[in-house]
């Protein structure tokens, strides 16, 4: 089933949760995931997103922060979330431990146009963290129900070294499918890796993925997304089939604090998914 994106009805309130596991990500340990439960019946019921949102994480004690969405729609049970150790709220999110309380705003932002993506070839192209949202995209549409509905799907994928790519054991099981093309790739190899080594957006050129009756979504650190913009567009992916998430600016999730403007837009009430045609109209930003 392809999800709707539905508002939430107290954006101020968070909703009680409770972390069900936790496990650490890459080898520098920086990186963790923590998977959280909503306490209340009425609370799961209601939660109903689409890949490409957020939520705000509170840490009781100690503030919120916003953080992508990583699990899919179509799996059931806790809510995952990918933290970057980088600050006051993180570092208390990566000390977690399995039954403490939080609280979680959300879901917040506007997804990925997953309406737009139906019937198309689509291609995802990701480095380091940013992966978060994009994992859960390409869970989504690899669910049983949903793959059908999608052409063939690119996974290009990178990070700095092989000890910081996220979702290791998943991206194995997805480099055996027959209905997914995965190609991961290191900016510095070392004595255990076998795969590609270059920087994602020389990758992208590459691997060549056709642009015909094709989307791209691309996510990761700015420079990688400003130099990927310009080789799918040499490739023939016109800027309204490119698509990135602004998620690093997000702050209050509700437009009230100011600090995500784009120009005149709140990226987190008009995105953060947007088009690469609707980014060249907005004021650049260095």
């Amino acid at each position: 089933m392809i999800p709707v994106e539905k508002t939430i009805e107290n954006p101020y309130l968070p909703m009680p949760a409770t972390v069900e596991r936790t496990f650490i990500e890459t080898a520098d340990r920086m990186i963790k995931t923590v998977e959280l439960s909503l306490a209340r019946s009425k609370d799961q019921a209601h939660f109903h997103f689409v890949p490409g949102q957020f939520c705000q994480i509170s840490v009781f004690g100690k503030g919120e922060a916003p953080f992508g969405i990583a699990s899919s729609p179509t799996e059931t049970g806790p809510l995952r979330f990918t933290v970057n150790k980088a600050g006051v709220v993180t570092t208390a999110i990566h000390h977690l431990e399995i039954g403490d309380a939080v609280g979680l705003r959300g879901p917040l932002g506007h997804g990925y146009p997953i309406d737009r993506f139906e019937g198309k070839n689509i291609v995802i192209v990701s480095g380091g963290f940013a992966f978060t949202t994009q994992r859960a995209l390409v869970a989504m549409m690899l669910d049983q129900n949903n793959r059908s509905r999608f052409g063939e799907i690119t996974v290009i994928y990178g990070a700095r070294t092989p000890g910081l790519l996220l979702y290791r054991d998943e991206l194995r099981t997805w480099e055996q499918r027959d209905d997914l093309k995965t190609y991961l790739t290191v900016d510095q190899r070392d004595d255990t890796w076998g795969g590609l080594e270059g920087f994602v957006p020389d990758i992208v050129v590459q691997v060549a993925p056709s642009s015909a009756n094709a989307c791209a979504i691309v996510c990761g650190p700015p420079i990688m997304i400003r130099l990927t913009f310009p080789r799918l567009v040499q490739l023939g992916f016109g800027p309204d089939h490119i698509y990135t998430s602004l998620e690093r600016r997000m702050k209050c999730g509700i437009g009230k604090c100011g600090r995500c403007n784009l120009g005149h837009l709140y990226v987190c009430k008009e995105g953060p998914v947007f088009s690469y045609a609707r980014l060249q109209t907005l004021p650049r930003e260095d």
